[in-house]
């Protein structure tokens, strides 16, 4: 599975982002997807998943309310939309693939390239 990340920019507290992520490669509706991010001199954390549904959705507690995961099958995308924005989710965001379920502790197969996000106050 190969992956491509978007959508990371400059925004301002309080606004919104939504990444996608367009994924290539026979086994992409099989796969769970999901998001990390990393910041400098920080180990990536994971963010969110979603299993080859999208019937099941997974958030670290520091982005539930605030992120929404889902995909689209049909167009190999998965999106993170990402509302109320504070400057502590400043990082580089990376869309990320695995056959097993994507969670805290797992490292997942595959991994894009990576979209900055960066959120001013």
């Amino acid at each position: 599975v190969q992956l491509q990340a978007s959508g990371g920019g400059l925004v301002q507290a309080g606004g919104s982002l939504k990444l996608p992520c367009a994924a290539s490669g026979r086994t992409f509706s099989s796969a769970y997807m999901g998001w990390f991010r990393q910041t400098p001199g920080k180990e990536r954390e994971f963010v969110s998943s979603i299993n080859w549904s999208g019937q099941y959705t997974y958030y670290a507690d520091s982005v539930k309310g605030r992120f929404t995961i889902s995909r689209d099958n049909a167009k190999n995308t998965v999106y993170l939309q990402m509302n109320s924005l504070k400057p502590e989710v400043t990082a580089i965001y990376y869309c990320v693939a695995d056959s097993r379920v994507i969670w805290i502790g797992v490292d997942p197969a595959y991994w894009g390239q990576g979209t900055q996000v960066t959120v001013s106050s």
